[in-house]
């Protein structure tokens, strides 16, 4: 992308709004988050907290770093409860944010939501370092609805912390629910539906299935070979 085309690409109502109102001046000069296209801020009277050296454009919402790069103008961000960033992260088009009250989000470094994924953060989610979402996926710690047990009236729990390891390559259209927590190194299939606590599979292990189950151990993405390139395409420098 050229770096005319970048700059009209940016949404600077946003970002310099969002910089200025969310961080002491000697760090929202710096503007560390950039909003890209057309989003709607709910609210963003939450905190967020960026751990580490702070640098331009570090964080990004609305990238443009898929193959698709049109966008359908739905992206929503909801900052109520804590957010924290330890070092660049990027989040794609049309993404629905949300951090709720009282609840805590912490993205590691380089971690990544793809286009049109949904982040629904009531309690807890944490992604590990380099984890990436696929696009069309959901990370939703809640169920949003109280459900009983018709037997004997015990309710079960509506929400529940969410924990991606290090290291996953989460594909397209997945759904990570409440409770999941997944080990590091570990991929996630396509149109898979996560609930559960993965660690005891150990890592390097590709998992999927509805349910998601153990698909196939000694298994990962090339990190080695495609950190530099993702560093690349991603971090944005200005």
């Amino acid at each position: 992308m050229s770096k005319l085309r970048f700059l009209y690409s940016v949404n600077w109502t946003k970002t310099l709004y969002f910089n200025f109102k969310k961080f002491p001046f000697d760090v929202a000069k710096k503007l560390p988050v950039f909003f890209y296209g057309k989003v709607h801020f709910h609210t963003i009277e939450g905190q967020i907290e960026i751990k580490g050296p702070i640098t331009r454009a570090m964080i990004g919402f609305g990238q443009r770093f898929e193959k698709a790069k049109k966008e359908k103008g739905i992206a929503e961000f909801w900052l109520e409860g804590q957010l924290v960033f330890n070092g660049p992260a990027h989040m794609g088009k049309d993404v629905l944010f949300y951090i709720g009250k009282e609840a805590y989000c912490e993205f590691g470094y380089m971690a990544c939501l793809g286009s049109d994924v949904k982040l629904v953060c009531t309690e807890r989610i944490t992604l590990g370092d380099w984890s990436g979402i696929g696009y069309e996926s959901q990370v939703i710690d809640t169920n949003s609805h109280p459900m009983i047990n018709t037997l004997t009236g015990a309710l079960y729990p509506m929400t529940g912390a969410i924990a991606i390891g290090t290291h996953n390559a989460v594909s397209n259209r997945v759904s990570i629910m409440a409770f999941t927590r997944t080990p590091d190194f570990c991929v996630i299939a396509s149109n898979s539906l996560c609930t559960k606590d993965y660690t005891d599979l150990g890592s390097n292990v590709l998992i999927g299935g509805v349910p998601a189950k153990l698909i196939k151990n000694n298994y990962s993405r090339d990190w080695d070979n495609e950190k530099e390139l993702l560093k690349q395409y991603k971090i944005i420098k200005l």
